[in-house]
């Protein structure tokens, strides 16, 4: 007799397939009845789906989702993550470079190009194509962060938009300009907490990646807010927010390849460490009891 769980499984083969008729669900299959109880169990989503041994594995970082996926098939869309990861980790690796002091540059006004192009105008397309493809978590940061180097660039535009020079005039002067920078980097530390939080079941190279930037806005908004005796932002907290987002800029890099690199264009795949209590985790120390049963 069949159980509840297996039943609810059933019941969930059109919403496994998508609305689509394509494949049937084999009960004797227990990838395939697995597959039946996650859709089961999430309903329609990239939680309702893992991947099935016949098809082309797409890396883990590369779907820039925290849960359980499937590839989608047939789709027209390609995968827009290594793209907005790419864009994201360009330009934060040369900001952190300047907030560390290499080579004495003291201006970040390199910056603003790759803030408007690169980091803000094609992560934001990608953040835009990341929801066309279904994919929510990838959707918000993407085009959250593409909104960030956008208004970075705005914020720093010299002559242009002169929000600077404006918080900078009397009576404030430059500690008001501070301040509110400041501020505006403690909002984004709060932003990236709560996408920190979505990916404490998936990669260690995930939650590396939003650890990472995380601890570097906490950094540079405290850098902003807590100045030294001169009314300068803290060079040393500047400098420790720097590193941080070094590391960030590195690991988004990280994910970006292993989104890329796949069977079809690479001899290995890209190592991403899933943590022992996430769904692929689980499913791994299964494999292993089994095997050694």
């Amino acid at each position: 007799m069949a159980t509840a769980q297996e039943h609810n499984a059933v019941n969930a083969e059109e919403r496994l397939n998508g609305g689509h008729h394509s494949e049937k669900l084999d009960q004797n299959d227990p990838r395939s009845m697995h597959n039946a109880q996650q859709a089961a169990r999430f309903g329609y989503g990239p939680l309702a789906h893992t991947n099935s041994g016949g098809e082309r594995l797409a890396a883990f970082g590369g779907e820039f989702q925290p849960g359980t996926y499937r590839p989608v098939k047939n789709r027209k869309f390609g995968n827009p993550a290594p793209l907005g990861l790419s864009a994201f980790a360009l330009t934060t690796f040369v900001l952190s470079l300047i907030n560390m002091g290499t080579r004495d540059i003291a201006e970040p006004n390199i910056v603003v190009a790759l803030a408007f192009g690169y980091g803000g105008l094609v992560q934001l397309l990608a953040g835009m194509w990341e929801m066309a493809v279904g994919n929510t978590f990838g959707a918000t940061a993407l085009s959250s962060y593409g909104g960030f180097w956008l208004s970075f660039a705005v914020i720093l535009t010299p002559g242009g938009f002169q929000i600077v020079s404006a918080l900078e005039a009397p009576p404030g002067g430059a500690k008001q300009f501070y301040d509110s920078f400041g501020l505006f980097l403690m909002g984004w530390f709060i932003f990236t907490t709560i996408l920190l939080l979505c990916t404490l079941r998936s990669t260690v190279a995930f939650f590396t990646l939003f650890f990472s930037l995380d601890i570097a806005f906490l950094l540079l908004g405290i850098g902003y807010l807590h100045r030294n005796a001169a009314g300068k932002p803290n060079p040393p907290i500047i400098k420790a927010g720097g590193f941080f987002g070094l590391i960030a800029a590195f690991m988004a890099w990280y994910n970006a390849l292993a989104g890329i690199a796949d069977d079809s264009n690479s001899f290995f795949l890209i190592p991403v460490a899933h943590f022992p209590w996430s769904s692929k985790g689980r499913e791994e120390r299964l494999k292993t009891k089994e095997a050694t049963a």
